[in-house]
Formats: C-alpha cells, sequence, structure tokens
C-alpha cells in the first residue's frame, strides 16, 4: 500500500520537476523536487523488496 502511494508521489514530484523546468524557475526548485522524488521511489523501492 505505501509502495504505491510512494510511487506516486514521486511521480507528481517528477512532474512538477517537469513543469518548472518548463516555466524556466530557479534551477534549486528543480533540482529539490528532482531529489525528494528519487527519495520517494527509492522509499517505495526499498519498501517493496525488503519486506
Amino acid at each position: 500500500m505505501w509502495s504505491i502511494v510512494l510511487m506516486a508521489l514521486g511521480g507528481i514530484l517528477l512532474g512538477g520537476a517537469w513543469s518548472l523546468k518548463q516555466q524556466k524557475a530557479h534551477i534549486s526548485w528543480i533540482i529539490t523536487a528532482v531529489v525528494l522524488a528519487i527519495a520517494a521511489l527509492a522509499a517505495a523501492w526499498a519498501l517493496t523488496y525488503t519486506t
């Protein structure tokens, strides 16, 4: 259950990072969104394969 929620969150964050890039937002916001997305996807992977 939580892995699905985390994967959805990661996808939303990646989409947000893409949108920020298209809007020419400051690079720190884009990097922050990508890092959070990677963390969410890594947590989803860890929940899926370690339990």
